[in-house]
């Protein structure tokens, strides 16, 4: 590590640990759903499919936080998108009623969105051409709340609320640790203009992709539950996918430079779906695990494939952003409410027919996306 980078880090060490510390608490707050889906539907005497809306909840406030960030822009700080996970978590732990539960899901969903934008953003204009190795850093954080949040759910007796309660302690502790991260400097205005060339199948891709994830993340839980696994073991799957999921992305750090980006999508889908497969035929506890590893490879390799095929446009992030917020809202919504006629295993036989459809349309128009 270069003299440049360590002063760098030393002179931003607020916003390193910030946005460290608040990927972790976004991994754990997306993780903890799927685990916390039957105890929320035993304490407020509900079906599973309406618990499901909690996913859905946290996905649409995820849109409002990012929708949110086009006006806002450079104005909002770390603390302020930390707030809207306080409040998130704090009324998520309430277990007031379930109305006031979605609201909070809704809140935590709508700082993790900002949080994606002010974080990620932010580094990168810090640390300039080192930014992509310090934003790798920072994503992969993620995964660490994510493999422990199921763990911690578990040893705190499958309970929600002190479950939320801590992360709403945690996220008191980052707000007050970020008053030290320092103002962005001030955009240029003159800029060229650059023409936004949109190109729908492959946000639709990326849409069906997210969409999945979130499904497997939010859902897989109960999936596994309906073949026979206790909650307990399921909440440790998650982790153990988690686990894989991590692998993934820390893999790609070694290989994305062999392989066309859109080509590794194309095998991490269809790895998903010969997952799904074994899920659904031979073992669900192992091959959700497999199922993580590929998923792990969906977002970063299908923004790039579609960044480069959309150009440079400052509009083309959150629209593939966008595109696939609204997989992951939309998806999980509609599993979660069929989820209970789709049989002990529907949810990996649907998953493996989905992958084989996109495996199928990315072999046949892949070539436009790997030049």
């Amino acid at each position: 590590m270069g003299f440049p980078m360590r002063e760098l880090i030393k002179s931003n060490a607020a916003l390193i640990f910030s946005g460290i510390a608040s990927f972790i608490l976004m991994g754990a707050g997306q993780s903890i759903y799927g685990p916390a889906l039957p105890a929320f539907s035993r304490l407020f005497d509900i079906g599973l499919g309406t618990a499901g809306f909690l996913v859905t909840a946290h996905w649409v406030g995820c849109a409002f936080g990012v929708g949110t960030m086009f006006w806002v822009g450079p104005r909002a700080t770390p603390r302020h998108v930390i707030v809207a996970m306080i409040l998130g978590a704090s009324l998520v732990a309430s277990s007031f009623n379930f109305a006031i539960v979605i609201l909070g899901a809704v809140l935590f969903g709508a700082g993790y969105g900002a949080a994606t934008v002010v974080y990620n953003g932010r580094v990168l204009q810090v640390f300039g051409a080192g930014g992509t190795g310090m934003l790798s850093l920072m994503n992969a954080c993620f995964g660490i709340g994510a493999i422990g949040a199921p763990l911690l759910f578990v040893a705190l007796g499958n309970a929600p609320a002190p479950t939320f309660s801590l992360f709403a302690v945690a996220a008191v502790a980052i707000w007050f640790f970020s008053g030290r991260v320092n103002q962005p400097q001030a955009a240029a205005t003159n800029a060229p203009k650059i023409p936004l060339t949109l190109d729908l199948p492959i946000l639709t891709f990326h849409a069906l992709a997210i969409g999945t994830e979130a499904s497997m993340i939010g859902l897989g839980p109960a999936a596994l539950m309906a073949t026979g696994a206790s909650e307990v073991w399921a909440a440790q799957l998650l982790s153990i996918f988690f686990i894989g999921f991590l692998l993934a992305r820390v893999s790609l750090f070694f290989v994305a430079h062999l392989l066309p980006p859109f080509r590794i999508s194309t095998l991490a889908v269809a790895g998903v779906g010969l997952s799904s497969l074994g899920a659904a035929t031979l073992s669900p506890d192992i091959f959700f695990v497999i199922m993580g590893f590929c998923a792990g490879a969906f977002f970063p390799t299908i923004y790039v494939a579609a960044t480069r095929r959309m150009g440079d446009n400052a509009r083309v992030s959150p629209i593939i952003i966008a595109a696939g917020l609204i997989g992951g809202i939309l998806i999980p919504l509609v599993l979660s409410q069929v989820m209970g006629q789709m049989g002990q295993f529907g949810f990996f036989w649907l998953f493996a027919g989905l992958m084989a459809a996109m495996t199928l349309w990315a072999i046949t128009y892949g070539r436009r996306y790997n030049r």
